[in-house]
């Protein structure tokens, strides 16, 4: 925290009772990862608990969209209680969602134990192979996407509120294969829905472009953002970035079955689009520590991250399409934990300097 004197707007902050307190203002940046977004949820729910740290931006993919719609409509109406209540509801919804595709009937098992079952007795999983044979397209008139009920219980004059925390909202234009932001009045439904659009699942989701007037089909913003950290860079917006991880971003064994090779396949080009937005972070913050780049011209972004790869690589793809609730509520306290490990280690440079050391990563 900074000294006396310090006070910056980093720092200085209004309160749910009106009143201006001390507190470290930060972004977060949510990553899409189907059920395994729970665990997200546990990070959120902890750091809801922490008066001295105010969530100011956020930007969410897939699940991350979910959970930051949530935190943000939640946080607009009824504060960090509201918020801690409009997540709980978002994943008791998303236990009761009875089709990611045939998942309904899981629900009697101890679903972690099922999963790991069926990957060591099959070289792909069901759900894989099902994927391989069938388009959703295929369903025809019965095709529904199975999310769309869970979105659309959101309270969206929360989410597109001109209050609380700026909420972006990544999706992936089928056409053009680039990514498109949703923010304030454009974030829907169908926008949440699209940035969760795996395709070998559900059918793209068509808006209309604001621009052209042309109706567009997006996919999961994944595959161009997960999540996008640039919407977080505009003036305004404080330079911390807490990213949530639940993408492992490595693994100690080589995958060798097809099932283990696919699901390291999946987590590479799922972190991929991050990878490149943090090298390029790294590289501007070496010019500006160098003089290279005259400070003012670009922003100081000081980059922090919240995961468990340990429990992740523990998991896979296939659990990512089990939303039932033995997974959720261990990912949810995964999550907690994880966040309190953060707050305990990495609490001092919140404001001050990152706490992940891009240029390690990338060394």
């Amino acid at each position: 925290m900074p000294l006396p004197g310090q006070f910056t707007p980093e720092y200085f902050c209004k309160g749910e009772t009106g009143r201006w307190h001390l507190a470290v203002r930060i972004n977060l940046a949510l990553q899409g990862g189907g059920a395994h977004g729970a665990f997200t949820w546990g990070v959120l729910d902890r750091l809801l608990e922490e008066q001295e740290v105010e969530v100011v931006g956020i930007t969410g993919t897939s699940a991350g969209a979910l959970n930051g719609a949530a935190f943000k409509s939640g946080m607009v109406h009824g504060g960090r209680s509201g918020a801690k209540a409009a997540l709980d509801g978002l994943w008791k919804r998303m236990g009761a969602v009875g089709d990611m595709r045939f998942n309904h009937w899981l629900t009697r098992f101890d679903a972690v134990a099922w999963a790991g079952a069926m990957e060591a007795l099959m070289p792909f999983s069901p759900l894989e192979s099902l994927s391989q044979a069938v388009s959703p397209y295929h369903y025809g008139p019965f095709y529904k996407n199975p999310l769309r009920e869970v979105v659309e219980q959101f309270n969206f004059a929360g989410v597109c509120s001109g209050e609380g925390p700026e909420l972006f909202i990544c999706a992936t234009c089928v056409r053009s294969g680039k990514i498109r932001i949703f923010e304030g009045d454009e974030i829907s439904t169908d926008a949440i829905l699209a940035s969760a659009c795996l395709p070998e699942l559900f059918q793209a989701v068509e808006i209309e472009d604001p621009e052209t007037g042309r109706l567009e089909a997006y996919w999961d913003g994944g595959y161009t953002g997960n999540p996008a950290l640039f919407p977080l860079f505009r003036e305004g917006l404080p330079g911390d970035v807490v990213i949530v991880n639940i993408n492992p971003l490595e693994r100690e064994e080589i995958p060798k079955t097809p099932q283990q090779i696919r699901n390291r396949v999946n987590e590479i080009s799922f972190n991929s689009s991050l990878l490149r937005e943090l090298r390029a972070i790294s590289f501007v913050q070496r010019l500006l520590t160098d003089g290279t780049l005259e400070r003012g011209r670009m922003k100081q972004v000081r980059v922090h991250m919240i995961a468990d790869d340990d429990l992740m690589t523990q998991l896979s793809a296939t659990t990512k399409l089990i939303p039932v609730p033995q997974i959720l509520a261990r990912l949810k306290q995964a999550g907690r934990d994880a966040a309190e490990g953060f707050l305990s280690r990495q609490r001092q440079n919140l404001g001050v300097r990152s706490s992940v050391d891009l240029p390690a990563m990338f060394s």
